[in-house]
């Protein structure tokens, strides 16, 4: 079970990579920029926003995280 971020708390994150915002997509948090497609992990209802443990997204997954994020 995903925990959700409060949605006041997720309007001030922002990637540290691209600066690009984030949206929540279940226990991830994955920047809105095209290029670099970062996700990040929740742990413990805790956002991890370091590069190092983020990982790449291919073009379609990040797609497919876009499309879903925006029907929600």
């Amino acid at each position: 079970m995903s925990t959700r971020l409060d949605p006041e708390f997720l309007k001030i994150l922002i990637c540290p990579l691209s600066r690009a915002s984030l949206l929540q997509d279940g226990d991830t948090l994955v920047s809105t920029d095209a290029k670099t497609r970062r996700r990040y992990h929740i742990v413990d209802g805790i956002p991890d926003l370091l590069i190092d443990d983020s990982e790449e997204l291919s073009e379609a997954e990040w797609k497919s995280v876009m499309d879903r994020c925006a029907k929600a």
